[in-house]
């Protein structure tokens, strides 16, 4: 126990933030399931609930020890949307479970108004215009604290979508599925957060947020950030994703030119056909995006599925904050130049003095860190001893991390 202290100085103490980030590449065999796929138990990385609001994908097979969580895929409409209108009717058994699961993130990213009613997704981040630029049918994105840590990176977000309206179907077995994959992946769009490290929101309740970009009739995978319309929004210390479904429309020709998302015009570029069905159900007919959220007899594993299988790769790079007090331990000429150390003595004399006039020296060997009621709080080790004499004053820094 230290019988001297030494008292810290305002100047003496300081702090620092650091940003550390890792890049996180989920590749599209993880996500369609072609990576250890069992033909037989189907997709065993996808775990699917009795509820059937939302998916978990794994790395693995989820019943193995080795699985890691990757994210949740989920889908929701707002009561307003064109795909909660009639043509779906609160027949679909799914129609009530949908508007609670737009309801829930929507009140947790976007927040209430002035009046206690949840506010809807908006394109551009201005929460409170009333204007059309809302998305009212949107894919979400749950990614897991495993990877984006303290937050998703911003500017770093990457999502490569296959938009090939026709693929092949039929048969099970792996190597159908890789065909299947290849084919639906054949022209791709990229979504990014683009320059939102500079240009982001910060009007959630969830914390700060980019709009995702897509480049607008190009679907040769390339990034064009001349020609760019907003398709979604990035929660980046939630690490969730909002992604408009109208990716997934096509418009043809006849595709108004404005940013409005209620208009569907073609994000996903110009493809084949004006109906845009490009999802396959389990009764073995083509769906386009609308069609798929309406139809009765479609589940919503059946729609999370396909638009699962659509994802060609998802990268980002996360952050993990760490935040420093740094202590300046200062150590002047008369400063404990005597150890302590019951050690140092020997008969009552000083073991490294051999004549009375010989100069007192110590060797420094740890720092303690104590309370203002001389508590021990923290104990820091050198890698080596450090001579100490009247001679030589130091100053020793020390770092605590948290």
């Amino acid at each position: 126990m230290a019988s001297t202290y030494k008292t810290f100085l305002n100047d003496d103490i300081v702090t620092a933030r650091t940003l550390l980030h890792e890049a996180i590449p989920i590749t599209g065999s993880i996500v369609y399931g072609t990576y250890g796929l069992d033909p037989v138990s189907n997709e065993n990385h996808v775990k699917t609930f009795a509820h059937g609001m939302f998916q978990s994908v794994y790395d693995y097979p989820y019943l193995s020890s080795s699985a890691n969580h990757i994210f949740d895929i989920a889908y929701g409409h707002h009561v307003d949307s064109t795909n909660a209108s009639a043509s779906l009717s609160a027949d679909h058994s799914f129609y009530n479970k949908r508007r609670n699961i737009y309801n829930q993130m929507a009140q947790i990213l976007v927040g209430h108004d002035k009046d206690g009613n949840i506010q809807k997704f908006d394109a551009d981040g201005d929460i409170i215009s009333t204007g059309t630029d809302k998305y009212e049918s949107v894919i979400f994105f749950n990614f897991a604290r495993l990877l984006n840590k303290d937050e998703i990176k911003k500017g770093s977000f990457e999502l490569y979508l296959g938009v090939t309206q026709d693929y092949a179907d039929g048969a099970t077995g792996e190597e159908t599925l890789l065909t299947e994959a290849q084919a639906m992946h054949a022209a791709k769009i990229t979504i990014k957060d683009y320059l939102a490290a500079s240009n982001y929101r910060v009007n959630s309740p969830a914390g700060e947020y980019g709009i995702l970009k897509i480049t607008a009739d190009d679907t040769d995978g390339s990034f064009d950030s001349n020609n760019l319309k907003s398709c979604g929004l990035i929660y980046y210390q939630a690490g969730v994703v909002a992604l408009s479904t109208d990716v997934f429309v096509q418009g043809g020709s006849d595709s108004p030119a404005d940013n409005d998302p209620a208009n569907h015009e073609t994000l996903s570029g110009t493809l084949a056909g004006d109906s845009c069905e490009m999802f396959h159900a389990d009764d073995g007919t083509l769906y386009s995006i609308d069609d798929m959220v309406k139809t009765a007899t479609i589940t919503n594993d059946q729609l999370l599925t396909s638009i699962r299988k659509r994802i060609s790769k998802v990268c980002f790079n996360n952050t993990t904050e760490l935040n420093s007090t740094i202590y300046f331990c200062r150590v002047n000429h008369n400063d404990f130049n005597y150890s302590s150390n019951p050690t140092y003595l020997e008969n009552s004399k000083i073991r490294v003095k051999t004549k009375q006039d010989d100069a007192p020296v110590s060797y420094i060997t740890s720092i303690g860190l104590y309370s203002s009621d001389n508590e021990l709080l923290a104990v820091a080790k050198l890698s080596e001893p450090l001579r100490k004499d009247p001679t030589n004053d130091m100053t020793l820094r020390v770092r605590l991390d948290y």
